[in-house]
């Protein structure tokens, strides 16, 4: 029998209160697993206020802005325990964070990135875009291997006992002068993108989450 998955709408909530939510959720899942209890999996939407995240693995030096000029922007930058470098959030962006074990989807770690990957490339498509991967770079692209080549949804996770947090960061509306700031994912010779850059046109959230949480059912429930 296939694992379940529960959707989870956070509607537009503070990074800081989303990690600790998030952080429970996670320790709360492993708890229930070690001690053979019953446990669910989570596919959790939301957006931020203008935020900065710097992975375990990331460099100071990919933050461009002293903590001065992060408060004239109304953005904060927080050290978290997720892979990847550096990365922006905020208004009109799709969040999605999935709290899930893996083992339920018959995945390792590698498989379940690239099946966010999938997802997120399945959306672009509906909405015309034709995304694709980069080598070594994890996350979904658009133009690869050109000097076009631009990001248009960052990907970092934790996974601890096959359980995992943290997820992927989708440019649907957002303002993508905010990437100005920072090297994104310490890369500093590729762009940044959006689904309403790419189409010339806004894009209702709502539907948004809808295209993506569907993929992602389908991606997880058919591994």
């Amino acid at each position: 029998m296939k694992a379940s998955l529960q959707i989870e709408y956070w509607g537009t909530i503070p990074y800081r209160e989303a990690w600790e939510r998030q952080t429970a959720l996670f320790n709360a899942l492993i708890a229930a697993r070690t001690g053979h209890a019953p446990y669910v999996n989570r596919l959790i939407f939301c957006e931020h206020p203008h935020v900065y995240t710097l992975g375990k693995h990331g460099k100071e030096m990919n933050m461009l802005l002293n903590q001065a000029q992060l408060k004239q922007i109304g953005a904060e930058l927080f050290h978290i325990d997720r892979g990847g470098d550096i990365t922006y959030h905020g208004p009109g962006q799709l969040v999605c964070y999935p709290i899930l074990c893996l083992e339920d989807f018959h995945l390792g770690v590698k498989e379940y990135i690239a099946l966010l990957e999938n997802a997120v490339i399945r959306v672009c498509r509906s909405y015309g875009i034709e995304a694709g991967r980069v080598k070594g770079a994890t996350g979904v692209w658009l133009a690869s291997g050109t000097p076009e080549e631009r990001k248009i949804c960052a990907i970092g996770v934790r996974c601890s006992h096959f359980v995992t947090m943290h997820g992927l960061a989708l440019n649907v509306n957002t303002d993508l002068h905010y990437f100005g700031y920072i090297h994104p994912c310490g890369f500093i010779n590729k762009g940044v993108t959006s689904i309403a850059h790419e189409t010339g046109h806004e894009v209702p959230m709502g539907e948004a989450i809808g295209k993506l949480e569907a993929c992602l059912n389908e991606e997880l429930l058919h591994s």
